[in-house]
Formats: structure tokens, sequence, C-alpha cells
């Protein structure tokens, strides 16, 4: 994993350096704000680079983001500077990666958290010898061969198109065009065996993304506190509401998985009432017509 070297405008010495000179600004950066130090080692660790270029890389730094960057002495190393201000935009998400995991693989990797971290179990670990075929095949736009194990009809041989990895927060499953029962389907990596992808087999139009309408679809649903919560106050801090709404926006795909993850309560008349569910649904009517609405704690299509 890499820091992310974005800034809304470079200065014009950042511009001017390479793309791999400016990860290794990101990279100081990152430390410096989530971790309060950095030293050469890092950099060389984290980057596989000799003393020198480690050193030219702070003095860089140290010219271009003066106040974010102080030199300790004692410890001989740079610490956080009192006047900093992040030059680069670090993505969460990335961020609790690189925390929880370190920066990627390889010889100039950084493994282990860098951070004390405590990460939730997984119960579901899908193959990479199941995984790579498939992703190549979402990259190179072809057919996939498998067997897949289906809890409505058993074991069967399965034709796909693949196009979209997806994580629903419990698992990974992969979109794609079904060429058994002649429509968009999920599929569940932990419940195939030996993918392969197909050569020379051509893709239809109507096998194509574009003719997902659940992926195509937009769905807009409005989130409130639950009306069984004490303190609603709270929640709306939690999740960053305006107005005492969280207004987002999801493929009609997901929804119904992103819903149950996060215990959503999406009866009409909010009438789930245990103190799990912090939040409702304020307009169930937005899940009409989504196929994964039956996945959403208490929905209840129209009559």
């Amino acid at each position: 994993m890499k820091a992310n070297p974005i800034v809304s405008e470079f200065p014009a010495t950042i511009e001017n350096l390479s793309q791999t000179q400016r990860e290794r600004l990101a990279y100081i950066d990152f430390r410096l704000y989530f971790l309060g130090e950095a030293g050469r080692q890092d950099l060389m660790l984290r980057f596989g680079i000799a003393p020198a270029v480690a050193t030219r890389d702070f003095a860089q730094y140290r010219e271009t983001f003066p106040h974010n960057i102080i030199f300790d002495g004692t410890t001989k190393t740079y610490v956080i500077g009192h006047g900093f201000l992040p030059a680069f935009n670090h993505l969460p998400e990335r961020v609790f990666t690189a925390l929880s995991h370190g920066f990627g693989e390889g010889g100039g990797s950084v493994s282990g958290s860098l951070v004390t971290c405590e990460l939730p179990l997984v119960l579901i670990h899908p193959s990479m010898t199941v995984l790579a075929p498939i992703s190549r095949a979402i990259h190179q736009k072809k057919v996939v061969t498998m067997g897949y194990h289906s809890h409505t009809s058993g074991f069967s041989t399965r034709e796909i198109v693949p196009f979209a990895l997806v994580n629903t927060g419990l698992r990974w499953h992969v979109r794609a065009f079904d060429r058994k029962s002649n429509e968009f389907r999920d599929f569940v990596f932990t419940r195939m065996e030996k993918p392969a992808v197909i050569e020379g087999e051509s893709i239809q139009h109507h096998e194509m993304p574009s003719a997902d309408i659940q992926w195509n679809r937009i769905v807009e649903l409005d989130l409130v506190p639950h009306p069984n919560q004490d303190y609603p106050q709270t929640i709306e801090g939690d999740y960053g509401m305006v107005d005492g709404i969280l207004h987002i926006k999801l493929r009609a795909a997901i929804a119904g998985y992103v819903l149950r993850q996060w215990i959503v309560d999406c009866s009409p008349r909010h009438g789930l009432m245990g103190k799990e569910y912090q939040l409702w649904l304020k307009n169930p009517l937005a899940l009409y017509g989504v196929s994964n609405a039956v996945l959403a704690p208490g929905y209840e299509a129209p009559t």
C-alpha cells in the first residue's frame, strides 16, 4: 500500500519531482502525521533506497514544508512540527490499512501493524487460486468457467462474465453475468471450484456491465437516528449527519448488503426495537425494485 501523494496544489518544487520521489515525501508526511516521527531508516526500509537518497528526501521535505518537521538532536530523528498541516491527502481507508497491516509486500515492505490494533476475526478467506483467474477475467474482459456450490440449487458448472469485485463487509463476491440463469448475479469466491479463463470466447452485448440494471441503478437513501435511541445527537455525530439526516447514494446491487451490515431498521414504521438498531431508513420506498432489498432488516415490499 502506498501513501496517497495527492495535494490540492503541489508547490512548484514538488511538481518537478518524479512520482517515486513524491511517494517518498508522502510517506514522510504520513509518519509525521500519524506516528509523530520519521527517520532515514524508515524511508530506507520502506523504499529500499540508499542513505544519501533518504537524506535528500528529508532535506526536500524540510525545505518545502518547514513548519511540518523538526530535527530532534537527542534522538537523531525528525519529529512532527508545532505548526504541522498535512501536505498530502491521506485517505482514511488507506491510513487504517497501513496502521493495522503495514505497507505492502516485497523487499521494501513494512510489515506488521504500525500501532497496536485489534482487528475483527475474519471467518471467510477467499483462495488466491480462485481470485486470480477471476480478477484476470475482469481486467481482460473474458469469460470464466467454473464449478459453483449454490445454497438453492447445489453444485453445477457455470460460465460467467465477471466485471466487478464487491466487499459486503462480511465477504467478497464478484458481480457477473451468469449464462446458466441468463441474468446478472453475485458469486461468492468460497463457493467456486477451479475457475478458469476461457480464451477466444466473445462477450455479448447483453452480458456487459452496461446491461446490468441493478448495478447501474443508483438509489438515494435517507438514514436518521432510530427513534428508539435515547441520545440521537450522539448518533448524528457518529455518522456526520447534516440536519439529522445521512444522505447516501448506493448501487442497487449492493444496497441490501450495506443496510444489513450497518444494521439499519428498514421497516416502514421503525418497528425493530433492539438497541442494536441505531439507524432507521426514513424513505424505505427508495428500495422498491431493488432485488436484494430482502437482506435489509425489517424491509417490507410495498403492497
